[in-house]
């Protein structure tokens, strides 16, 4: 299989990005929702965030509530990397566990690994090829006001708590402008998924 890891700046269209990709019939795999998944109750990551975050972050049902979690965790680096000490390495365990699977299926295809923290958290390290999906700053800032309710101020803050995206793009083998509109991401999309199928063909060969 070729192991792709997809990032991108918050609120730049990655998770569009990744729906696409699934409907090319690429394996996705999403590390945000199953980030979720693992501090819901019952869940590996559940009791200690909410040990180290306190009872006012839990609803009366004792599921997270990760709009209040976030206001903690976006305002203060200490507490975010705190999360992500938390959350990380059950995340890690989940990924290799799948991954793991599709060896043992003789799976042949691209899976995709797609995740926010992709650098951040060195899952990197486990991918074949990096595509890293941006956006202007002001249309990233403008999505992501409209998608989560936030003031200017809060959304910079946001987009600020991440590896610069231009960095991020450096490291990336492809890199895909979801700045103007759906068809010319596409188009770019298109070229991207192209050059992958061609390689995974070479591996195959090889």
């Amino acid at each position: 299989m070729l192991r792709l890891g997809l990032t991108g700046g918050i609120a730049s269209g990655k998770s569009w990005v990744a729906s696409l990709l699934r409907e090319l019939d690429f394996h996705v795999l999403d590390a945000d929702l199953l980030g979720h998944h693992l501090i819901e109750p019952g869940q590996a990551a559940h009791e200690d965030v909410g040990r180290e975050f306190g009872r006012e972050i839990l609803r009366a049902d004792g599921s997270v509530d990760r709009k209040k979690l976030g206001a903690i965790v976006f305002a203060d680096p200490t507490r975010r990397k705190r999360l992500e000490e938390i959350t990380h390495p059950a995340i890690g365990a989940r990924q290799q566990r799948m991954l793991s699977v599709l060896d043992e299926e003789a799976f042949e295809g691209v899976v995709l690994w797609d995740a926010a923290l992709l650098f951040e958290s060195g899952g990197v390290a486990k991918m074949d090829r990096v595509v890293v999906v941006f956006a202007d700053p002001e249309t990233e800032g403008r999505r992501l006001m409209e998608r989560d309710g936030l003031r200017e101020a809060e959304a910079r803050a946001r987009i600020a708590s991440q590896m610069p995206i231009a960095e991020k793009a450096k490291l990336a083998d492809h890199v895909i402008d979801n700045s103007g509109t759906h068809e010319e991401t596409e188009r770019q999309l298109r070229a991207v998924h192209g050059a992958l199928l061609a390689e995974l063909a070479a591996r195959r060969r090889a």
